[in-house]
This record gives structure tokens, C-alpha cells and sequence, in this order.
């Protein structure tokens, strides 16, 4: 059954650039190494500059916790926390 998962982030003013650029270095990675990932977007709010959606879907649960556990994406979390304006809100979805 596949997974998605939506995250939204609230990034800080000043920040977007910086955000921008350290989640398209993730991405870039997720998609070269991750078979189990089937997308893996990050879009910007047309009304509100500074909250992203991640949006993700994994062929599995397997997937989805190979993808938590590789080196980049624990790389990543502390580049990308000093650009956050808040915690993430991270939504589980089962496909059907």
C-alpha cells in the first residue's frame, strides 16, 4: 500500500533562498537513491510566501522508513531547522 505524506513548513523571513536550496540538494538525493520514493515535491503557498508543502509518496512502509533513516535526509534536518519559523506539521496518508 502506498504512503504519502504531506509536511508543512513555515519558513522564516529572510530564510526562503536558504531553505530552498538545502531542500533541492534533499531532493536531488531522495530521487537518485531512494527506488521505494514514487514523488517527492516541494511547493510554496500562493497567498503566504513563507509556508511550504512537502509533498511525498512511498511504495511502502519499508520505503517510507529507509527514506527517514538515510544519511542526507539526517544531514538535512539541521540545515534546514535554523531556516524554520516552527515546528513542521507532517500528516500520514494511506493510499487506496
Amino acid at each position: 500500500m502506498t504512503i504519502g505524506v504531506i509536511a508543512v513548513l513555515k519558513v522564516a523571513e529572510g530564510k526562503n533562498a536558504e531553505f530552498e536550496a538545502v531542500f533541492s540538494e534533499l531532493a536531488a538525493q531522495v530521487r537518485a537513491n531512494e527506488k521505494g520514493n514514487l514523488a517527492y515535491a516541494c511547493t510554496k503557498s500562493r497567498t503566504d510566501p513563507q509556508t511550504y508543502k512537502i509533498l511525498e509518496l512511498y511504495a511502502d512502509q519499508d520505503a517510507l522508513t529507509l527514506h527517514g533513516g538515510t544519511e542526507y535526509f539526517k544531514a538535512a534536518g539541521p540545515k534546514l531547522g535554523p531556516c524554520l519559523a516552527g515546528r513542521p506539521e507532517i500528516e500520514y496518508l494511506d493510499g487506496i
